[in-house]
């Protein structure tokens, strides 16, 4: 199957993009139709192509509660992470991020809960390693890498799932520094360096069909071992065949920084 993939042109030196005000951003949006794989057929692994599937049937029993979410998840990614990577120690570095497709009505309406409509990168390496510095607390280690664990919370079939490009057909050149500029009402703006991707033939896009609540995507946004997938570009598509009355999109997303001692 084909999907169109949003990529970024070149007509901005250094692009920006807001959470929440999307008519703020700077970004040359560039749709290409690209082939579309089912990486159930095909199968990925974490450390080859940078994401897989994992089950994890978590105990929260509704994602918008904010604070169960608060007092049940975070272990329970902690406890995810470290198993699927043999990593020493795991931060939760996010109170999870609600997301919604537009069909739903509700993209929008909690902060920063619209789809990502553009290929990208959560983080560039500059800004990779500051928050790890950060979250190890000036404990020494000698890997460390950063995840997203992405779930789908609506019933299958997603209209708008999530497509990964596969971390060995990308090439340094693909990338362009960016603004990701956070503007969540009555608080102050703040920003870090992240990553919009521009088009290459090369690139292998997959997704995970049908995802049910008790499964994730793990999917590495940075990974300071040069011998493994560095990182994955991401972005929300359209689904082709989806029927009208299949539920809206809904999502969440942990994000975790992994360190190895040794």
């Amino acid at each position: 199957m084909e999907a169109l993939i949003a990529y970024s042109g070149r007509r901005f030196a250094r692009p920006r993009y807001y959470a929440n005000a999307h008519e703020r951003d700077e970004v040359d949006i560039v749709p290409v139709p690209m082939a579309m794989h089912d990486a159930r057929a095909t199968g990925a692994s974490i450390d080859r192509e940078g994401f897989q599937i994992v089950r994890h049937r978590s105990a929260v029993t509704d994602f918008a509660d904010r604070e169960e979410m608060a007092r049940v998840h975070p272990a329970e990614i902690e406890e995810l992470v470290r198993k699927e990577t043999g990593a020493d120690r795991v931060v939760v570095s996010s109170p999870g991020v609600l997301r919604f497709s537009e069909r739903s009505g509700r993209a929008g309406s909690l902060n920063n809960s619209m789809p990502a409509r553009f290929a990208h990168i959560d983080i560039s390496d500059s800004t990779a390693a500051a928050f790890a510095e950060r979250a190890a607390g000036g404990k020494p280690f000698a890997r460390c890498c950063h995840y997203n664990v992405w779930r789908a919370i609506s019933a299958p079939p997603q209209d708008v799932p999530l497509a990964f490009c596969d971390a060995r057909t990308l090439a340094a050149q693909d990338l362009i520094l960016a603004d990701a500029i956070f503007d969540e009402p009555d608080k102050p703006e703040w920003s870090f360096e992240g990553l919009v991707v521009a088009y290459n033939p090369a690139h292998r896009w997959s997704f995970f069909p049908d995802m049910t609540v008790d499964e994730a995507v793990l999917f590495k946004t940075n990974d300071s071992d040069a011998g493994r997938a560095h990182h994955v570009p991401h972005v929300a598509f359209d689904l082709a065949g989806v029927p009208d009355d299949a539920p809206p999109r809904a999502s969440i997303e942990m994000r975790a920084i992994a360190f190895w001692d040794r």
